[in-house]
């Protein structure tokens, strides 16, 4: 590994990098101030539904609902991501009626997905919005909303997606672990998901343990 240099603290990079961290940190932290009820009958309706969360979203966003899938599908919550665009070509059909649709836009205004909500609507799937506009299309086109709404990119143009979607990836994160913990999930249910890796072994149990374990993983009941 190649030692850093010395670089004078006023540096320009570093002088750059401070402030990108503190406006997405600022981000994230102005997220606080917009939950309101509308998030906990997300939670209460997910934690109902006898489907999946299906989430959705285009290029950035898009980017973002791969690891709002992934993290919800661990923690306990069956969820994968579909492309909009894909969707309006023939995959809609992965969708099924008490799905959960979680589709993100920054503006609201994603095309693709603005011509998906006729189809989601018919198909009797749940929407729930991510933006940053609850007045687009999208926002008002849905059945709940969550506003991921910042102030300012941390993009010194202002137009590379960053604090924007530092934000939605954290809000994801919050609905996700709002749902753990509504779900009673346990590091047990944790390890039934987890057979590998160094998570794997963290929670491996020993053979006499996993005879005497009467209670089957409440992921494993949710998941029938």
């Amino acid at each position: 590994m190649t030692k850093p240099r010395r670089m004078p603290k006023d540096h320009p990079a570093l002088a750059e990098a401070k402030r990108v961290l503190e406006v997405e940190a600022a981000a994230i932290l102005g997220l606080i101030d917009h939950l309101d009820n509308s998030f906990v009958d997300v939670v209460e309706l997910i934690n109902a539904s006898n489907g999946r969360v299906v989430t959705m979203g285009l290029g950035k966003s898009g980017i973002i609902c791969k690891k709002i899938s992934a993290t919800l599908a661990s923690t306990g919550t069956p969820s994968f991501f579909l492309h909009p665009a894909e969707a309006i070509h023939g995959d809609l059909g992965m969708i099924v009626r008490g799905d959960v649709i979680l589709a993100v836009s920054n503006s609201g205004e994603t095309e693709e997905l603005v011509r998906l909500l006729p189809s989601i609507k018919r198909i009797g799937a749940n929407l729930v919005a991510i933006t940053g506009n609850p007045s687009s299309t999208i926002g008002k086109g849905a059945d709940f909303h969550l506003s991921a709404a910042i102030s300012k990119e941390a993009c010194p143009l202002g137009l590379a997606p960053t604090a924007s979607t530092t934000a939605t990836l954290a809000l994801g994160d919050a609905l996700a672990m709002a749902l753990l913990l509504r779900k009673g999930f346990k590091e047990e249910d944790f390890a039934f998901l987890h057979p590998g890796g160094k998570l794997g072994k963290r929670f491996l149990w020993p053979d006499s343990r996993r005879r005497d374990h009467r209670r089957r993983p409440a992921a494993a009941v949710a998941a029938r």
